[in-house]
């Protein structure tokens, strides 16, 4: 005879102020440093992809797309797998100590990125800074999920994330000030701004992480690949979610560069009466609003809307709020490359930026429900994973494919020598010898290698990608319903 299966008992939704009420001063001091870092960050994030490969750039580095791309692969493998490994060591000795040498590395890499022009040894900067960031999460993700109960996770990582897109909406005007003064300036400025967090830490009361404090780094290693690869559900789950991942690193290492060299913002500045602190002035096509301002529309949304999002899905089971969520981001992607229209690529990075708010919170929130006692900053460690992959992948993938489809410079080149037998052009000076030829303006000539080149083709592979994850997130959506809790 079979037995009767028990109905999960009705789960009671609070009213948002008392879940707000609810949370710890621990809880809000790592949000404070978490904004303190991100504002750095993204300080130097929202302008390095112009840094690094765009060719009209003055004092620019003028790397190529697959140099830059080759520099995000990396940074990305650092930052993001690392913390499987320092996640542990959290754990282990502490989340205090832990932030405390993460700020060290990083002051040290923002340092390297400002004095050093060569490939080799910029490269070099960029990796310790992901170094230190790699170490920087664990802590601070761990504090939180101590902090944090099933009652109030949804909201509580709702206004972690609101939290992160503060310092990143913050971002850009500070990289417009530092910019103004020089490019080192940008890297040196968020040094110090990192730095205000040690005063942070003299404030911080170390939060207990429940794991044994005990057993050496090669202990830590062993229970870190142990526990990952035992549990094949949160394997299946992270190789998933890379999907995502990887279209949200296009948004910064890709589509800069498009904005640039293909939005055409000029009816949406004068409509909107835009000022001039957000515009791009040294534009052939006139003023455009930057490319730094376009994407902090996504900070901008998330800020606004994130915790109420939050709260909105805190009764829906996790796995489908974030299915949701990557569905919503392929379309946003698509819509944000479509076409040269600045409105519509304004409107497509808002797109996306619903399908982030529904998906992104609640994969740390998801890991952090179901991590063992003890091992919560080793599961925000593993949260790092798919971020790795995906931005790997998106490093090589993302640069080579706007190197040979969307580069303007390089299509210009292509051009040229297709059409006029002129093969001895510097990228760097490929658009202006283009139009001195064609006797086109910078607008003509801009939608002339539009028309015959097709560069908003390279967002269709992103896209799809994103797509097939939201596949394969419906069927493990179907698979784990039977092994978790219903509040799960």
């Amino acid at each position: 005879m079979s037995t009767p299966t028990t109905a999960a008992p009705a789960v009671h939704k609070e009213s948002l102020f008392k879940q707000l009420g609810s949370l710890p001063r621990s809880y809000w001091m790592v949000n404070i440093m978490e904004i303190l870092e991100r504002l750095a960050y993204y300080g130097m994030r929202v302008v390095i992809p112009i840094y690094i490969a765009q060719a009209d750039e003055i004092n620019g580095l003028h790397f190529t797309q697959i140099q830059k791309g080759t520099i995000f692969a990396w940074w990305a493998l650092v930052q993001s797998l690392v913390p499987m490994f320092t996640g542990g060591f959290a754990d282990r000795y502490g989340y205090k100590k832990t932030i405390a040498v993460s700020l060290c590395i990083s002051i040290c890499g923002y340092i390297l990125m400002g004095t050093q022009r060569e490939f080799a040894t910029f490269f070099a900067g960029c990796l310790v800074l992901a170094l230190g960031t790699a170490t920087f999460k664990p802590g601070v993700q761990g504090t939180m999920c101590q902090a944090l109960a099933k009652s109030n996770s949804s909201i509580g990582w709702g206004i972690f994330y609101m939290m992160v897109n503060i310092g990143g909406f913050m971002g850009p005007p500070l990289a417009h000030f530092l910019y103004g003064i020089s490019w080192p300036a940008v890297f040196f400025g968020c040094a110090v701004i990192l730095s205000l967090n040690f005063l942070m830490l003299l404030t911080y009361k170390e939060v207990s992480s429940g794991g044994e404090q005990r057993g050496g780094p090669l202990s830590v290693l062993s229970t870190t690949f142990i526990d990952f690869f035992g549990n094949i559900r949160l394997v299946v789950f992270v190789l998933i979610m890379a999907g995502f991942w990887l279209m949200f690193n296009v948004l910064f290492d890709v589509l800069p560069n498009f904005i640039v060299d293909w939005v055409d913002s000029s009816r949406l500045v004068a409509t909107l009466h835009i000022p001039q602190f957000m515009l791009q002035l040294n534009s052939q096509r006139g003023p455009q609003l930057s490319q730094e301002w376009m994407i902090n529309a996504n900070s901008g949304l998330i800020i606004l809307c994130v915790v109420f999002v939050s709260w909105m899905v805190s009764r829906m089971r996790r796995v489908s709020s974030i299915l949701m969520g990557v569905i919503v981001a392929s379309f946003g992607m698509i819509l944000a490359g479509y076409t040269t229209s600045g409105y519509l690529c304004l409107l497509g990075i808002l797109v996306y930026s619903v399908g982030e708010m529904l998906s992104s919170p609640k994969m740390n929130e998801y890991l952090g429900v179901i991590a063992p006692e003890g091992r919560k900053g080793l599961y925000m460690g593993y949260a790092n994973v798919p971020v790795a992959i995906g931005w790997f992948a998106e490093g090589y993938i993302g640069g080579w494919a706007y190197d040979k489809m969307g580069d303007k410079a390089n299509l210009a080149a292509d051009y040229l020598a297709t059409n006029f037998n002129i093969t001895d052009v510097a990228r760097t000076d490929a658009m202006a010898k283009l139009m001195e030829v064609t006797k086109m303006n910078a607008t003509d000539a801009t939608n002339m290698l539009w028309s015959t080149y097709h560069p908003y083709e390279v967002w269709y592979s992103f896209a799809a990608i994103g797509f097939l994850a939201a596949i394969a997130l419906f069927f493990y959506s179907r698979w784990v319903k039977k092994y978790e809790a219903p509040d799960v």
